[in-house]
């Protein structure tokens, strides 16, 4: 986990206005935000294990947000993970859930929920 005073918020989007628009959103609101325009680049990452929190892009053309979750389960890191999608459909929160994601929420409703589900997630793995 980070170990800066502010919490730090790992996002990850293949759409450069949505990565624009959250780290605005989160910075404003007292993160720390590094963004990835895919999850290779996150994965590649130096400092990949100092997120307190991901926020994971469901759809994204090199590897989904599911699958990413699983990898980085799979290299131990379990830092909370909020996956974010504009395509749900009725399984994608049992497949989240089973790949280890806390919460799943819908595009364009990345607001104040968005902030709670993170605050929420750090406080949990920090009890």
């Amino acid at each position: 986990m980070a170990s800066s005073a502010k919490p730090t918020v790992y996002v990850v989007d293949d759409d450069a206005a949505v990565l624009g628009s959250l780290r605005f959103l989160l910075e404003t609101d007292g993160f720390a935000v590094r963004t990835f325009k895919n999850g290779t680049a996150l994965l590649n990452a130096p400092g990949v294990r100092d997120a307190d929190c991901y926020v994971v892009d469901y759809k994204m053309p090199d590897i989904n947000g599911i699958d990413l979750v699983a990898r980085l389960r799979q290299s131990d890191i379990r830092t909370p993970v909020i996956l974010i999608t504009g395509y749900p459909d009725e399984h994608i929160s049992t497949r989240a859930a089973a790949a280890g994601v806390k919460d799943v929420i819908l595009k364009p409703l990345l607001d104040e929920n968005l902030i709670k589900l993170i605050r929420g997630a750090i406080h949990d793995q920090r009890s």
